[in-house]
């Protein structure tokens, strides 16, 4: 996603999940940097490491004062795992701003889409899921304005 938002390589990208297993800083401009956080779903690592990853994780969030907003990728075909919905509760407690991203768009048909879609919806008091896509760029726009919005208010 960092790599389509910004159309050029910042990331390294893995099909494997679990790669970054630390936090990564991009400078996207003089005002706007992205941090690439450790995933925590899928990944084939021991569960210690992805509890450390937890730790922190939680340390950087709780401790980023400058933190405007935090994006939280879902993988549309699977939608909300637990640790996901940990996640969401964390930075709704902490009243941070956040966006629900749907990746992977790109891979159901439309009945798939609309479904998975409907579902990450339905965990979200009212909100939308922002589909996204990294082949077709899908998402960007909107990915775009929600930064913007928050990094200008």
């Amino acid at each position: 996603m960092l790599n389509r938002l910004t159309g050029r390589p910042l990331a390294f990208t893995s099909s494997r999940p679990g790669c970054t297993q630390v936090l990564n800083f991009y400078r996207v401009d003089a005002k706007l940097h992205f941090v690439d956080l450790p995933g925590y779903g899928f990944a084939r690592v021991p569960r210690e490491k992805r509890a450390g990853w937890k730790d922190l994780i939680e340390h950087y969030l709780a401790g980023r004062g400058t933190l405007a907003l935090s994006i939280v990728l879902l993988d549309a075909r699977r939608g909300w795992m637990e640790q996901d919905l940990e996640l969401r509760r964390w930075l709704e407690f902490r009243q941070r701003r956040r966006l629900i991203v749907a990746t992977k768009i790109d891979k159901l048909n439309a009945r798939e889409r609309n479904r998975g879609l409907a579902a990450i919806a339905a965990q979200m008091n009212g909100e939308q899921p922002v589909p996204f896509s990294a082949v077709t760029g899908e998402g960007v726009r909107e990915i775009w304005q929600a930064i913007l919005k928050t990094t200008t208010t």
